[in-house]
């Protein structure tokens, strides 16, 4: 197995972790139909359980 033969700079690092942050804070979320709060595209909404207009997780507000 092969060794590092050099550390990564403070700057290659640091820039490796920036571009990452930029790609969670872009994040395109849509408005639920149903409960019209912020979820993420193509996925169950984690606050009422609806997809595609049916209830997929049965998550009912008592």
């Amino acid at each position: 197995m092969a060794n590092v033969t050099r550390k990564p700079s403070k700057a290659k690092s640091r820039s490796r972790r920036a571009a990452n942050q930029r790609i969670k804070q872009s994040l395109n979320l849509i408005e639920c139909p149903n409960c019209h709060t912020k979820k993420l595209p193509h996925k169950v909404c984690g606050n009422c359980g609806h997809y595609g207009g049916k209830d997929i997780l049965n998550l009912s507000k008592d």
